[in-house]
């Protein structure tokens, strides 16, 4: 069996070259730690012995470099995903927003980071729908989701979920908002159309137009230091003062960007743009 330490930097490297040229994807914004350990996962799955092997399989496989980039970004997610900060959003962050905002015509755009299957962005639009009707007949709102990986959106904008991902999902919501389809469940159009899906790289999150709140959770996690501070200076360009930032239960705010911000609730990682 192959374990991510024996996958040296130089393989790793190589890895990284192949998939570069061969699909424009780098991988040298991501830990190298993790990188490794979801590239021994394929090893695995290929039954390579070694990470030599496994280089001369990407180069005469098509379908091994289109798995390896999935395995490599994709972000395992779940509606209603620690229940209590969507608790926190519900009853403290978007009232807030939405009084900022106005009754006039002006768009409230809500951002997720790093949405995978989109289930993050439906869980906004469900609680939109659920409990800010009023609002929204006053107030237009937007939920964009951006990734890097074109399968993983077409498979969000499908919006059909194994049961599993329902799992923190309070039973009132399921039976409104889910209809069953075969062995999956499918999301409601109401909920659907609320959202648009974006392939785009967070590392340009800086040109992303601008956001009232921004929830990126669970993603920074994969980047490298350096990289992490980029993204969160890009975030804090295009959240206006007043605008939101949550990010995942493991993560926090790196170098000077703390300066941009104001801790809103420390348990929920929830700031504030200053």
């Amino acid at each position: 069996m192959v374990d991510s330490l024996e996958i040296s930097d130089d393989a790793l490297a190589e890895i990284t070259l192949i998939l570069e040229i061969r699909r424009n994807f780098s991988m040298s914004v991501y830990k190298d730690k993790c990188m490794k350990r979801r590239v021994a996962i394929r090893m695995r799955s290929c039954r390579c012995h070694d990470a030599a092997e496994y280089c001369n399989l990407l180069r005469q496989s098509e379908q091994e470099l289109d798995q390896l980039k999935r395995t490599l970004t994709i972000h395992v997610s779940q509606f209603f995903r620690n229940p209590s900060m969507f608790e926190r959003l519900q009853t403290e962050v978007l009232p807030s927003l939405f009084q900022k905002t106005g009754t006039g015509h002006e768009r409230l755009r809500l951002g997720s980071l790093g949405c995978a299957g989109g289930e993050e962005a439906y869980s906004l639009g469900i609680i939109l729908r659920e409990f800010f009707s009023r609002e929204l007949l006053h107030t237009p709102v937007e939920i964009v989701a951006f990734d890097i990986d074109a399968d993983i959106l077409q498979a969000a904008a499908r919006a059909e979920y194994n049961e599993d991902r329902l799992k923190d999902l309070p039973d009132f919501m399921r039976e409104r908002y889910f209809v069953p389809n075969g062995h999956r469940m499918q999301l409601s159009a109401e909920i659907q159309e609320m959202v648009t899906f974006h392939q785009q790289n967070i590392m340009d999150v800086e040109t992303f137009e601008p956001c009232r709140l921004i929830l990126c959770r669970n993603t920074l996690i994969y980047f490298a230091r350096p990289d992490q501070e980029k993204i969160l200076r890009g975030i804090a360009h295009i959240l206006p003062t007043g605008g939101i930032l949550v990010l995942g239960k493991s993560e926090t705010l790196v170098g000077d960007v703390r300066r941009y911000f104001t801790t809103i609730c420390p348990i929920e990682h929830i700031y504030r743009r200053v």
